[in-house]
């Protein structure tokens, strides 16, 4: 049974289905390999057996008399611990949260439960969720599948450490700048940004309301579908018979292509050719006012941020991680006319975006320039940790500037992803064309 955590949630909604798989027999599989994991501290910041078990429970008793909620029922997955959970701590990755204990679930895991799927527990994240590298020295620091010495990203850092060591069959993070996408690319999974406003974020802790999203980290294109259909109470679309060819790919020379690392560039150019070799043309494009808006991005999302946490920042700074209160704090000086010139701005520069791109089917980059960085040099070397966060976040911060939806998948090699970008509200076609894209890939 051992197997059943490493295989995707959506192969094991089918053995539920089949009757070859026991929901409370799986949750017990999960709950096991938890309790006995040497880094399940920093992994899940609390691990909600009772809960999981009722749940697992009422999807066995469902499964047997053929009433099973949907495809995922009595699949268990873990919860970045910015979802709130009715009566279990929900605390941000943050001692300014500490016992924080809601009453009610966030609407979107309330969705969730009510397609059948069980909560394992929260997972660790970067402090109030602001940061790509997953380093938190205030909570804890999830490790990298790959190098348990390095970051695992962030802010999801948890949630896929959680899917990447068989510890969940998926995982629930939220995308700001990059933070589900990150993690995601560093821990060899899937990872999926909805469109902005696609799902809900009541119960959700924010960092940035103007950019933050949810979406899911796991091990197939299929599995994204049908966890965010479960979030959402809708139908996942039929991924069946996606192909690539004759498919547009535009390939974003601005800043994407900037100063990539040697192994995420070498691994960028062998999936390039993987998507080429199965049908897709990809056409290198510049987009200057790209640059442009990153100049004023930082404002945007500080001041949004900081406009939510100051109280709570300013009650307590030394509870903070300082490069975490830093970066918050920055917001605490834009002006308010600069703030809106930005949106106002970013607004044009989002059509001029979707029209110079009309005529792609996606838009790719490397996930991320650069490998996972080492906690201890993080901890150590300021200037290090600032010019890592940056650039970790850096190909990732264009989708969420442009509004739209975002895909990565694995590359092949270790910690290196591929990341698939469309226009707003087409996150169905994307996942289509995901799904034609991680088969090229395999």
């Amino acid at each position: 049974m051992d197997d059943w955590r490493w295989m995707t949630a959506t192969a094991l909604g089918q053995g539920i289905a089949a009757g070859d798989i026991d929901p409370v027999a799986l949750t017990e599989v999960y709950l096991a390999a938890i309790d006995a994991h040497e880094h399940r501290d920093r992994i899940y910041a609390r691990v909600t057996h009772d809960r999981a078990r009722a749940e697992a429970k009422a999807a066995s008793l469902r499964a047997a008399s053929g009433l099973r909620h949907g495809p995922l029922d009595g699949v268990p997955v873990s919860w970045k611990d910015l979802f709130d959970t009715a009566g279990v701590a929900t605390e941000a990755g943050t001692k300014l949260m500490e016992g924080r204990v809601p009453g009610a679930d966030a609407e979107v895991l309330a969705n969730a439960t009510s397609a059948g799927l069980v909560c394992l527990g929260k997972t660790h994240l970067s402090e109030i969720a602001f940061s790509g590298l997953g380093l938190n020295p205030m909570t804890a620091t999830p490790p990298c599948v790959n190098d348990v010495e390095a970051v695992a990203g962030g802010s999801s850092s948890g949630a896929a450490a959680s899917v990447a060591f068989g510890l969940a069959a998926a995982g629930i993070g939220s995308d700001t700048g990059g933070s589900v996408r990150i993690p995601s690319a560093w821990n060899d999974i899937v990872g999926f940004k909805t469109t902005h406003g696609r799902l809900t974020l009541n119960g959700v802790v924010p960092l940035c309301l103007t950019f933050d999203t949810v979406g899911p980290l796991c091990r197939s294109v299929g599995d994204a579908a049908l966890l965010t259909a479960a979030m959402e109470g809708t139908k996942a679309p039929d991924l069946a018979h996606a192909g690539l060819q004759g498919v547009r790919f535009g390939l974003l020379n601005t800043i994407a292509m900037e100063d990539v690392r040697d192994a995420p560039a070498a691994a960028f150019a062998r999936a390039r050719k993987g998507l080429e070799d199965a049908g897709a043309t990809v056409i290198p494009f510049d987009f200057p006012q790209m640059t442009e808006a990153f100049a004023f991005a930082g404002a945007l999302f500080t001041a949004d941020s900081y406009a939510w946490w100051r109280d709570k920042v300013e009650a307590a700074p030394d509870k903070m991680f300082p490069q975490i209160l830093e970066r918050v704090r920055g917001g605490r000086d834009v002006k308010a006319a600069d703030y809106i010139a930005a949106w106002h701005r970013l607004t044009a520069i989002r059509a001029e975006y979707i029209a110079a791109t009309a005529g792609f089917d996606a838009v790719i980059m490397p996930t991320a320039p650069m490998l996972p960085p080492n906690i201890a040099r993080l901890m150590t070397d300021d200037a290090y940790y600032k010019v890592e966060n940056l650039l970790a976040l850096r190909n990732t911060r264009v989708t969420n500037l442009m509004g739209g939806a975002s895909l990565t998948l694995p590359t092949g090699v270790p910690s290196c992803g591929i990341m698939l970008n469309v226009s707003p509200g087409q996150d169905d076609r994307l996942l289509r064309l995901g799904a034609a894209a991680e088969a090229a890939l395999a």
